[in-house]
């Protein structure tokens, strides 16, 4: 039985370097394959991009959530913003099977698109599933808190009956807000202030004094936290990916959803 995973964040720029200058997806995929973690929270995914497609060689042919799963993930992704040469949005990868996969649009206005991509993911050996909620929130402070009250909607009723729950993903929270919200809403507690007493900062990458990258748990210990800082993580996007060890706790061992 499953009893301890790690768990990994990032926005990924679209897969492109500081400044749009080179496609650094490919090194992207290494990465995560060194980091080797059961469930990868990704922003800024790029489903389509065919400008893209025709400016870089190395530009992949499949959607990069496809690209950056391979044979080692299953993957959901959902998007956010949709343009006449493309799109982006949300992801998540999975080692383990996903039941199911929804999206929520919880943009706070028209200039703005974004969204939650909420996937059910049965885990080996446990009773319960385990529902994954990937966020990307809002530039300006009024619509996070309004976001954060949606996100905290959806999930009251799982929470009430104990049901284990990550919610990862770019918050643009540099006030740290989020977390006496889902705290105070759903119970939740966030890896790097469980671990460090600290919120992890993650922005802007080469020179990071912003928090805005978080993984919030339920129904876990949180045994470990990093922020992969430095070489290649520097130069893969404007945010640095933030990792976490968890331990499920006795009470997702009851009966499964």
């Amino acid at each position: 039985m499953t009893r301890r995973l790690r768990v990994v964040t990032l926005n990924i720029h679209k897969g492109l370097s500081h400044f749009n200058r080179r496609v650094v997806i490919h090194e992207l995929r290494e990465g995560l394959r060194d980091i080797d973690p059961d469930l990868v929270f990704l922003q800024e995914v790029q489903g389509l991009n065919q400008r893209n497609a025709l400016r870089f060689a190395a530009w992949p042919a499949a959607p990069q959530h496809e690209f950056l799963a391979g044979e080692d993930w299953e993957h959901a992704y959902v998007s956010n913003r949709v343009y006449e040469h493309g799109h982006h949005g949300n992801a998540i990868l999975s080692r383990f099977p996903l039941v199911s996969a929804e999206h929520e649009d919880v943009s706070d206005h028209r200039f703005e698109r974004r969204g939650l991509l909420h996937c059910v993911v049965s885990v080996p050996g446990w009773r319960r599933n385990l529902h994954c909620v990937c966020v990307h929130l809002s530039l300006h402070e009024r619509g996070r808190g309004r976001q954060l009250e949606a996100i905290s909607g959806r999930l009251e009723e799982l929470a009430s009956r104990g049901l284990p729950i990550i919610v990862a993903g770019d918050f643009n929270d540099w006030r740290h807000r989020a977390s006496s919200i889902l705290e105070r809403r759903l119970g939740m507690t966030e890896a790097s202030l469980a671990r460090h007493g600290r919120a992890a900062r993650t922005y802007p990458s080469m020179l990071p004094i912003l928090g805005l990258d978080r993984i919030y748990v339920l129904g876990f210990k949180v045994a470990a936290s990093r922020v992969h800082r430095g070489r290649p993580w520097s130069m893969l996007s404007d945010h640095l990916a933030v990792s976490a060890e968890l331990e499920r706790t006795p009470r997702n061992a009851l009966r499964r959803r």
